[in-house]
């Protein structure tokens, strides 16, 4: 089986990108946050809903998925701008070739350290039953794309045991967190794949979230487990280009990149750099803290993973203060004891 290429569109306006995305025939993704209405009246951006007519344009690409956007909403906005219900509302305004879950990346400039990578993990999983939930309400289950977060290969193991799903309906998910990522080590690419792919039953496919193209000839070998893989890293190349000849990055400049990017993905995975050597298993041991403070902050994030995975919080709703509260109450309770 040969690994897809899904090219990641910065917009559905009308001109020369969608115009070569469909002379392209190439299946297409497309994020939430390029659907978004915001407004700067009150100082800042204020997110106003879809700008569903833009969705009239998909008309004569190959295909076209969504995506969630979770790592821009992190970076950008610190959070979703939107709820669970406004994001089914766009899944379910078109046909998309399938919709993401949502999901909370871990990336090391989102999430600092160990805890809050297990935050984030805990809360993609409620995202993600949230999600599966109210797309069986809508009728729109058969096309979303469960999404797992990890920073250890054994952290999207958890996440997949969380989420209990039900292979018999499940065709494919998404593995997030994979566009920064190093290819070699411990909680590199391959590390991942691998672990992933001796504890994934047969015929359950994976799309990778923003692997960069210099590791696709990495993934020879897992053609059996790797559905898809998608970027926008053309854009990076075109505002480089832009820059080095002094010249604006119109979207004509945008579609060439997009263009010569795609060949050379496409080039890259047909032309493996040869065997793949499986990265060895090396699990980091956890050292628990010894400062009683400390402790009550990690006792605190522990005991609001677990109720956000219970549905008792929801996924959009932590905060830090809500932690540094919680773990107050925790911490005066043991010096009183």
């Amino acid at each position: 089986m040969t690994i897809g290429v899904l090219v990641g569109l910065p917009h559905l306006r009308e001109g020369p990108i969608l115009n070569k995305a469909r002379a392209m025939q190439m299946p297409a993704l497309i994020s939430a946050n390029a659907l978004s209405r915001w407004s700067q009246r009150q100082g800042w951006p204020e997110w106003l809903g879809w700008k569903l007519d833009q969705l009239r344009n998909a008309r004569g690409l190959a295909s076209l998925a969504l995506d969630s956007a979770g790592f821009v909403a992190m970076a950008r906005y610190r959070g979703f701008p939107w709820r669970t219900d406004d994001y089914l509302a766009l899944a379910a305004s078109y046909p998309f070739r399938w919709f993401a879950s949502m999901d909370y990346c871990v990336e090391p400039e989102i999430a600092a350290d160990r805890e809050e990578v297990l935050g984030r993990i805990s809360r993609t999983i409620r995202a993600n039953l949230d999600c599966r939930r109210g797309a069986r309400d809508l009728g729109i289950e058969h096309r979303l794309m469960p999404v797992i977060q990890g920073r250890r290969p054994e952290d999207y193991e958890r996440c997949l045991d969380a989420l209990a799903l039900d292979v018999s309906r499940t065709r494919f998910i998404g593995v997030g967190s994979m566009c920064r990522r190093q290819v070699r080590g411990p909680e590199g690419l391959i590390a991942v794949l691998d672990h992933l792919d001796r504890i994934l039953p047969p015929g359950l496919m994976l799309h990778l979230f923003g692997v960069k193209g210099s590791a696709l000839p990495e993934l020879a070998g897992l053609d059996h487990r790797i559905l898809s893989v998608d970027s926008q890293a053309y854009g990076i190349a075109a505002r480089q280009d832009a820059f080095r000849r002094g010249v604006a990055k119109t979207d004509e400049l945008v579609a060439e990149h997009m263009q010569a990017w795609t060949g050379r993905q496409l080039s890259r995975l047909a032309n493996p750099s040869g065997t793949r050597q499986p990265e060895p298993a090396c699990a980091v041991p956890d050292k628990p803290p010894t400062d009683p403070w400390e402790q009550a902050i990690v006792q605190a994030r522990a005991e609001i993973r677990q109720c956000v995975e219970d549905g008792d919080i929801g996924h959009e709703d932590v905060t830090t203060l809500w932690i540094e509260q919680w773990a107050a109450d925790i911490y005066r309770d043991a010096l009183a004891g």
